[in-house]
């Protein structure tokens, strides 16, 4: 019984090891020089794509977009449903779309990019930007890699907050001065998935750059990518909600902490996705050692394939390795999957809550004969 116990120990210290050194991103993966696919990848593509999009996705009253890309090249690309399920307004490529915590991956990058600019570092403490912050030991590393044990702001401000005012990313931070919600954790002993983590870096944006988050990502992010649909949503565009749907038709009404971004509020079309995921390609955007710092993991306190870099999910198995997130908000559901190994993509967005969009995370396989088909958790 010891001798396995023991053997038991060291599989999953070695395992630990390989994926603290083991870098996801390669050199050649950085440099967007795709080979170009022939036609006939390309129609076998599409073809295989195609397939599941009708067997599973749109026989289940799917209402968004879906892109698939291989190579850099769009092989499939679909849209249904309405963007106004009252009116019946078509839902259309340039129909932007609530991408839930796909923003995360965003937000995250914003920060990296501010790293490599040398306007921060990850192991600055929260105090370094908000002095009355009253949890110690928290650095931005720790936000980026939901290692923070902070609580989250959906809960503890959900009875406590006034339903009839619209709460802002300062609004949560004065309340967790003035209140001070129990922690969840120590800090930086575990993983414990926060929406108050990217919020918070939201604001450190904000105190770095002495512009609001939505204006400096529009300015630095979305407009130099050419993600021309793409925008965070704030308090300040209330007026213009546009409202998900329920699976009965019904219209998601705003609610108090709706407002709050970093963690979610950016929304997006398939197709300026697909520019983000490019961006990733190339050291232009985020240099090469700072993109490969992000998709380390972070999170090995146990044995698993999943685990959690700067701002993304992973999973790693072996040679295969997806570097991507999901979201949730409202009846918004997203999935952006970036399929590293196999330099492939998956992008769906739906605006009528329906949990079979996760699903299409599964056509993995369709670009590699010895990928599995992955269990990807939101």
């Amino acid at each position: 019984m010891k001798y396995w116990l023991n053997l038991i120990i060291i599989t999953v210290a070695l395992f630990a090891c390989k994926q603290k050194s083991k870098p996801i991103v390669k050199q050649n993966m950085l440099e967007a020089s795709f080979r170009k696919l022939t036609n006939e990848e390309k129609v076998s593509y599409h073809n295989s794509v195609k397939n599941f999009y009708e067997r599973v996705l749109e026989k289940s009253a799917f209402s968004g977009g879906i892109l698939v890309a291989k190579n850099g090249e769009i092989v499939f690309e679909a849209y249904n449903g309405y963007a106004n399920w009252r009116t019946k307004e078509p839902l259309t490529a340039n129909t932007p779309m609530h991408i839930a915590s796909v923003s995360k991956t965003l937000t995250g990058m914003a920060i990296v990019r501010l790293l490599q600019q040398g306007k921060l570092k990850l192991e600055d403490s929260l105090q370094q930007y908000f002095p009355a912050f009253p949890y110690h030991g928290i650095t931005l590393h720790s936000l980026l890699t939901h290692r923070s044990g902070l609580p989250n702001y959906a809960y503890f401000m959900d009875t406590a907050w006034n339903k009839k005012v619209k709460a802002t990313n300062n609004d949560m931070l004065d309340f967790m001065i003035a209140k001070q919600p129990r922690i969840e954790a120590s800090p930086n002993k575990s993983f414990h998935y926060c929406n108050t983590n990217f919020a918070l870096l939201a604001l450190v944006v904000e105190k770095v750059t002495s512009i609001s988050f939505p204006t400096y990502m529009k300015d630095s992010v979305f407009i130099p990518l050419g993600m021309k649909n793409t925008f965070v949503f704030s308090v300040h565009d209330t007026a213009n909600y546009t409202p998900s749907y329920t699976q009965s038709n019904t219209p998601f009404q705003l609610e108090s902490l709706d407002c709050i971004y970093g963690d979610k509020n950016i929304y997006s079309t398939v197709q300026d996705l697909l520019l983000w995921d490019k961006a990733m390609y190339t050291n232009n955007f985020i240099q090469q050692p700072y993109l490969q710092k992000s998709f380390l993991p972070y999170s090995n306190e146990r044995f698993s394939y999943h685990n959690y870099g700067l701002g993304w999910r992973l999973y790693i198995d072996g040679a295969d390795t997806t570097v991507y997130h999901n979201g949730w908000w409202h009846g918004n559901n997203a999935v952006f999957a970036r399929l590293i190994g196999d330099t492939a993509t998956i992008i769906t967005l739906g605006n009528k809550y329906n949990h079979i969009i996760y699903s299409t995370r599964k056509m993995a396989s369709i670009f590699s004969k010895n990928h599995k088909e992955q269990k990807l958790k939101e």
